[in-house]
Parts: C-alpha cells; structure tokens; sequence
C-alpha cells in the first residue's frame, strides 16, 4: 500500500468518529431534554403528596411514637381528651377537687360506629360524636398520649353522662342509656330518736337516697330499641349503697344510678 493512500485513510476514521460522536449526542439529547422536563414538571403532585405524607407522619404521634394518620376508634370506643375538673373556693381560688374520686371530665375526639350485637347483629350506636362532652369513670378505659396530648380510649358503656359545652349544667347535661341523676338528699347529724350523730362518722358515708331529675333514654336492647325507664323525674329513691358516682352540678351534689341499682321508689310523708 502507498504512502499516499494514508492521508485518504486518516481523513475517512476521523470522519467515521465524528459521525459517531454526533449521533450518540443527538440521540442523548432527547433523553437529557425529557429528564429535564421530568424534573421541572411531573415531581410537582408527587412532590405535594410526598409533603402531606412527611406533615402527617409529623403531627400525629401515639405515645410518643409517629403514626401514618388520625386515630379511628372501632366498635363501641370513643377516644376522649380529658380535662382537669378544678373547684372555686369562695374566694374565686381554683382548687383541685381532691376530697374524692370523682368521674373525669372531657371532649369527644372520635367515636366508633357501635358494636354489633352478639346475637341478632343489630347495631347498637355509639351515644356520642365529635365534640361531644362526657363525664366517665376515674378508672375507666385506656390512657395514652395522642399528638402530646392526654387522651382515654373508652367503651360507650363507660360513659355516665354527655353535654354540648364546656362547662355542666342541669340544663344541658343528659345521662346517658340507662343512667338515672339523682339529686342527693342531705342526711341528717342525728338518729330518729334524737341523738346527734358526730361528724367523723359520717365523713365517709355516701348518700343512696335522692329525687330524679334527669332519666337516661334507657338500655338499647337486642332489636336496637331502648327499655323503658323503670322511674321518672320527680319521683324520691333509694338505691344500692356506694352504687352511685358523685358528680357535683352547678354546686349540687348529685349522683348517676344505673337503673338496674335503683332499689324502690320511696314515699314521703306529707
């Protein structure tokens, strides 16, 4: 081969990998272009959506721990945000009632659908909503901590009355299902034959006689209907001891009866 053919040859390789080089960056280009659309124009709603996800995983917690979303209580639960029942003194001062256990007061924060009967498979409706205010037991249901918050899971049954408001009165309060509120009769400080009784024993004696002033809607039975109330407002009780809860509304002392423990209507003398 002459040594003139070399500069031909040269010339065709360097042309051959020019061409090369031209279409690998021309086929490159539309993929560069469309990852660089990608990156202006599609992470914008996966972007939104990966944004809500991070701010829910942050504000809900339970005990401490991050949760994907709101609590939803099943069945009969209600998930309550429990306040502090504080007392005023004459003076206005703002005490803590701590003479005895009394029922925890607070707001509805969700509340289940209900449980299913047992038997029939009716549904039994949770009495409470959202934003309702109830009054349960001290002890009852599951403490927890919910988005750094004292918060109760309890049951439906636990509930011993509800309110709309912050604050009980006669007027807004209603017991709940079959409880009775029963305004307490002040026991006298002497026998029937005179006798005066010392204050030191009666300290810790609890009231079990009263008047009806407000009646529950009843027990639902099976069928999803509500039994009737074996009392009315008005009439004068008795009921089993240390059956009742003591609740004190607008500075009456009171307590809620299951009907189940309400023992005999009791005639006064005239």
């Amino acid at each position: 081969m002459s040594s003139s053919g070399a500069p031909g040859r040269l010339a065709l390789i360097t042309a051959v990998l020019a061409g090369i080089s031209s279409s690998r960056a021309f086929t490159a280009s539309p993929t560069h272009s469309s990852a660089h659309h990608s990156r202006h124009h599609l992470p914008s709603h996966s972007g939104s959506v990966t944004a809500l996800t991070a701010t829910l995983a942050k504000e809900c917690t339970l005990d401490g721990r991050k949760i994907r979303g709101p609590i939803t209580p099943l069945g009969n639960f209600v998930l309550v945000r429990t306040r502090d029942t504080l007392d005023a003194t004459e003076g206005g001062i703002l005490l803590p009632d701590q003479s005895k256990e009394r029922p925890t007061e607070g707001e509805v924060v969700a509340a289940g659908p209900g449980k299913l009967h047992p038997h029939t498979g009716v549904r039994i409706t949770n009495p409470v909503t959202a934003g309702d205010s109830v009054l349960f037991g001290k002890f009852d249901g599951h403490n927890m901590n919910y988005n750094d918050e004292a918060v109760t899971m309890i049951r439906d049954d636990d509930i011993l009355l509800h309110y709309k408001g912050v604050r009980m009165t006669m007027e807004n309060v209603q017991p709940c299902r079959d409880y009775v509120l029963v305004e307490l009769t002040e026991q006298k400080a002497e026998t029937a034959s005179g006798i005066v009784v010392a204050g030191s024993v009666m300290a810790g004696y609890e009231p079990c006689e009263g008047k009806v002033v407000k009646v529950g809607e009843g027990r639902m039975t099976s069928t999803g209907e509500f039994s009737e109330s074996p009392v009315k407002v008005g009439d004068r009780v008795k009921f089993k001891d240390y059956a009742g809860n003591g609740v004190k509304i607008e500075g009456v002392e009171h307590s809620l009866v299951r009907m189940v423990d309400i023992l005999c209507a009791v005639e006064m003398s005239a």
